[in-house]
């Protein structure tokens, strides 16, 4: 993904400035000058990536820095402070009320991935406990009610729409009552789009815009027009009230951070990115937690939140209970899988973690891992109770194996190389045997258990590493562990949505 070359550029640029031996003017300026090029390069306009620049050398003047003060420490912060200003619209998005029918219109060019939008826009409520429906209002566009009805079937949403009727404004009302009707919460409107800004557009858009009544309307605009962004924002608030906006195709081209500092300078708020074609490619975007992890420092309440999303809260105490027995089964790898899947792309939940980017997982080798986890899975399918509860694997003999193999129509080696993979992960878990597991709510011990060194003895070196050893994962600790994220990760009340 293009956005995670960036987040690397600018990560590295950190990186080689804390290197230095010294920070003085000369190591500054050629660390504001690696950032500079790579923001350039994502199309972001030469005069804000100017002002940043001036901005951030005004904040960090070292001949003012009194001795002691953590030089890298302030220049990184200011970098984080300016580049949240580039992307920050200054307003806050509108927040849909559960409750109450809510009915949402998409508008936006042709061909920016409005309709496919939609539909990911509806499952990710639907994952949250809405009761999303989509109603098909584009008649100019051959296909359209298909594409459509397509992606709404394979997510399981409700939809509406004519193969007859040539009228938007009248397949939008009697699409948005019917859906009423049905008690749907979430009722969204996908209407035409066209290849210029023609008026017959923007009057067709006012006039379903008036007959619908949108709570909110939302701009699905294409990222690789980069800063031309800006004046398609302008013309679309100014035409209908655009209340946010998803800025699709963020993973094709270099110009998404273009596109993403043009839509904030319109004051609009982007409330989500596309970066793919699956339904699951769609990311709410929140620019703190955004730009900590262009920079490699992570997102961790995001991760906390991920975690909630796939794993049950009455799950989570139980697991860890068995984990700190020292019972990992091939149940619980298989669970675990089964909650990575959920998870999203890895890459994705990668970049959550501090001192790692998306950029370290590439593209290939995200779906080769997804893919042996499934692979993995269906092996495990074709296993008893008893050997997948079983701790130890002796009892799988070489008869069991040939079983296993034949009932998943796998080979006799590839099921050997999942056993080995359960061991591995095995030995890695039975170093939390004798962590001792709080009663629910009461999460300050875990939180006194889960210090630096005990974490340190379950991280594979390699990680420990890529944090920067028993100081990167002190520090680490100390974002995650005034227990308040913690609680939320292990479902021992307090954080959460």
């Amino acid at each position: 993904m293009v956005l995670a070359q960036l987040g690397g550029s600018i990560s590295r640029a950190l990186q080689q400035m804390s290197n230095a031996t010294i920070i003085d003017e000369k190591v500054l300026n050629e660390c504001l000058n690696e950032i500079t090029r790579a923001l350039l390069q994502a199309d972001v306009q030469f005069k804000l990536v100017r002002d940043m620049s001036t901005n951030i050398k005004k904040i960090v003047n070292l001949e003012d820095l009194a001795a002691g003060h953590n030089k890298r420490r302030i220049i990184q912060q200011a970098v984080y402070n300016e580049l949240c200003k580039i992307l920050d619209p200054g307003k806050p998005a509108f927040t849909l009320k559960k409750g109450k029918p809510s009915v949402v219109m998409f508008v936006g060019l042709q061909g920016s991935g409005k309709t496919t939008t939609c539909t990911k826009y509806a499952y990710h409520h639907q994952k949250r406990g809405w009761k999303p429906a989509l109603v098909c209002a584009d008649t100019f566009r051959a296909g359209a009610f298909d594409q459509l009805k397509q992606n709404a079937t394979k997510a399981k949403i409700p939809f509406y729409g004519s193969y007859t009727e040539s009228d938007p404004v009248k397949i939008a009302v009697d699409g948005v009552e019917t859906f009423k009707k049905e008690n749907c919460d979430l009722i969204i409107v996908d209407t035409s789009g066209r290849h210029k800004q023609e008026a017959a557009l923007f009057e067709e858009m006012r006039q379903v815009s008036e007959a619908a009544k949108p709570d909110l309307v939302i701009f699905v605009m294409d990222s690789s027009i980069g800063q031309a962004a800006f004046d398609q924002a302008q013309a679309f608030r100014q035409s209908v009230a655009v209340g946010a906006v998803i800025i699709t195709k963020m993973d094709g081209h270099a110009k998404g951070g273009g596109a993403l500092s043009a839509v904030a300078a319109t004051k609009s708020p982007v409330i989500f990115i596309g970066t793919g074609e699956h339904m699951d490619e769609f990311e709410v975007f929140d620019v703190k937690p955004f730009v900590s992890r262009l920079l490699g420092m992570g997102d961790l309440s995001g991760l906390v939140n991920k975690i909630q999303d796939v794993v049950p809260m009455d799950q989570q105490p139980e697991l860890l209970q068995k984990l700190s027995e020292g019972h990992f089964t091939l149940r619980i790898m298989y669970e675990q899988f089964q909650n990575m899947l959920k998870m999203g792309p890895l890459g994705q939940v990668f970049s959550m973690l501090p001192g790692f980017s998306a950029e370290m997982m590439p593209q290939g080798r995200e779906k080769e891992s997804q893919a042996k986890f499934k692979r993995y899975m269906t092996m495990m399918d074709s296993m008893t109770d008893e050997e997948l509860d079983s701790t130890n694997p002796k009892i799988l003999t070489e008869s069991r194996i040939m079983r296993i193999a034949r009932g998943s129509g796998r080979l006799v080696h590839e099921v050997m190389e999942m056993l080995e993979e359960y061991k591995r992960l095995a030995k890695i878990f039975s170093k939390m045997k004798g962590l001792k597991i709080p009663k629910k709510g009461d999460m300050s011990s875990l939180s006194r258990n889960m210090n630096a060194q005990n974490m340190s003895k379950v991280l594979p070196p390699q990680m420990l590493k890529q944090i920067g050893g028993m100081g990167g994962l002190q520090n680490l600790m100390k974002q995650m562990g005034s227990a308040k994220d913690m609680m939320g990760m292990f479902g021992g009340g307090g954080g959460g949505e």
